[in-house]
């Protein structure tokens, strides 16, 4: 299983290249991961990810344990058309007491279990038989004496009487079980039987062979007594004719653990199907498999609290967080590799990584490093930014030789585009919850260089603003509007405690009013909001 290694939720730059990155070195150590985001990636991201030819990480909406991450019974299902005999051998062979159905293209169809075996050997209809020569010749241990049809459908009779006391009661719908009766052979071709079977490996002198040709008649010659082959040849049939396929309790492999367990509890069955999303059947799921399942092993980046992180990160295997925030809430129950340095970029830290193992970084991680480093720390003009940084940077750059403020800016203008995006895109592009002293809060950040563009909709962003206030029953919502080239953000809030963003930065209760140097969420909203929250107590 693959272990997952993702950023928070409306991942930002730093978020996207530090899962590819840190996934392209774990890889290169041997590991087995894949590179994750969570929700669609933002015009910035996918600028650097077009940039530098890498390809955009697939987008999970959870790390909830599925079907597929069990350790169910993978195993291929039979043919429609194998016969009752071959299933019943299958499962002798392999202890097994069910089987799947399935068609050409491997899709589910059906189940068959040793219960309906021995129930249509009881209460069958012995007299039909729907079934193929391979079938016959397989499970009758048969010899070919004549080729005409292929398949069958028709009427079983056994006869041993003089073939005038059957005359008028055979025709082309007929298959006839037969010893040495020559008389009968005869007349059966004449008939035009679909097939005759002639027990006991006797032999059939030529001329009625080459009548049997001549009318386009199957006859082949079986070791068995005419008794033994009359008890077989009903196994012969394909399997559909006692498959069940009304009201089959089966499982799509993305079904969630808890959905299934209830399932389970509601029914009896021993074991249950599980299918892909195209129904091709990949094999069996019972009550054992779901006492010790196993979770999906995650690797989290840029973020270390649940609010922030997958939907069912709970029911994961936690193994490692790499992170440049403040501590958050998640914990482990076992201990786990946890790297948290205070720097202005997490792409910093995976660098430092790479240095450690002694590895050479090539050309679209190197880029992708550096583009997480700039972006976090706005080319360099948060107050988070630290010589670590600076230096990281520098020696990404050594492979990749660029102008670094003019990439800065071109990334940032590509990035801070507001143009076909409504006001619930715009705010929710850079969002995260906090918990700050028991306060939840919920801040939005959007790096600009068109502040007019977000100005014209002031009022519209002021009643989203106040409807996601009292929709998640937050006590600060807060949306940032943070200025690349002024270094600085206007704000726009709202709050359960009138003066507590007033007093927090120190500004009116204005709406919309610019705060000098306030460009860094972490390092500066987050601590004059908790400092205005312990004033206010």
């Amino acid at each position: 299983m693959s272990i997952l290694i993702f950023g928070h939720k409306n991942p930002d730059t730093d978020s996207v290249v530090s899962a590819i990155s840190l996934s392209y070195l774990k890889n290169s150590l041997g590991y087995k991961t894949t590179p994750c985001i969570l929700g669609a990636i933002n015009k910035e991201s996918s600028f650097v990810l077009d940039y530098f030819q890498l390809e955009t990480p697939k987008n999970i909406k959870d790390v909830k344990v599925q079907v597929q991450d069990l350790d169910f019974h993978k195993t291929q299902g039979i043919s429609v058309d194998t016969s009752i005999l071959s299933a019943y051998n299958l499962m002798d062979h392999e202890k097994i007491a069910t089987l799947a159905i399935v068609n050409n293209e491997k899709e589910f169809l059906g189940i068959v279990s040793i219960k309906d075996i021995a129930v249509s050997l009881i209460a069958g209809d012995f007299r039909k038989l729907e079934t193929s020569m391979e079938n016959l010749l397989a499970d009758l241990e048969g010899t070919l004496l004549s080729e005409g049809l292929k398949y069958f459908k028709g009427n079983v009779s056994v006869i041993d009487d003089y073939y005038k006391t059957i005359r008028g009661h055979l025709g082309e719908e007929d298959i006839i079980i037969v010893g040495d009766r020559y008389d009968i052979i005869e007349y059966a071709i004449a008939c035009k039987v679909q097939l005759i079977v002639v027990t006991g490996n006797r032999e059939v002198p030529e001329k009625f062979l080459k009548k049997a040709l001549e009318q386009n008649i199957s006859m082949i010659s079986v070791p068995y007594d005419s008794l033994y082959t009359t008890r077989v040849i009903d196994q012969c049939n394909y399997i559909s004719k006692i498959m069940r396929s009304n009201n089959i309790i089966r499982f799509s492999e993305e079904e969630y653990l808890d959905d299934v367990r209830e399932t389970m509890s509601q029914s009896h069955y021993r074991n249950y199907p599980v299918i892909n999303r195209d129904k091709k059947f990949l094999g069996f799921v019972s009550r054992k498999h779901i006492l010790n399942p196993k979770k999906k092993q995650t690797i989290l980046v840029d973020h270390n609290e649940y609010a922030q992180s997958a939907v069912g990160l709970e029911e994961s295997e936690i193994i490692e967080i790499i992170d440049h925030h403040k501590l958050g809430d998640i914990s482990t129950s076992m201990p786990i590799s946890f790297r948290n340095n205070p720097v202005g970029s997490t792409a910093t830290i995976i660098f430092s990584m790479f240095q450690e193992h002694g590895m050479d970084i090539p050309k679209p991680i190197a880029g992708a490093l550096l583009s997480g480093i700039l972006s976090d720390t706005l080319s360099f003009r948060s107050p988070t930014t630290t010589e670590t940084d600076r230096r990281a940077a520098k020696i990404l750059n050594q492979t990749l030789n660029y102008d670094l403020e003019k990439y800065a800016m071109k990334m940032f203008k590509a990035g801070t585009s507001l143009e076909g995006q409504n006001v619930e895109e715009i705010f929710y592009k850079d969002y995260k919850e906090f918990n700050l002293d028991f306060h939840i809060a919920g801040i939005s950040q959007v790096f600009t260089l068109d502040i007019d563009e977000v100005f014209r909709q002031k009022k519209t962003f002021l009643t989203f603003i106040e409807e996601t206030h009292k929709k998640n029953n937050h006590d600060i919502t807060l949306l940032l509007v943070t200025d690349i080239l002024k270094e600085g953000s206007y704000i726009l809030y709202a709050s359960n405690k009138p003066h507590l963003i007033s007093t927090a930065f120190n500004i009116s209760k204005e709406q919309g009013i610019f705060i000098p140097g306030v460009v860094s969420r972490k390092k500066q909203v987050i601590p004059k909001l908790l400092s205005a929250i312990e004033i206010m107590k």
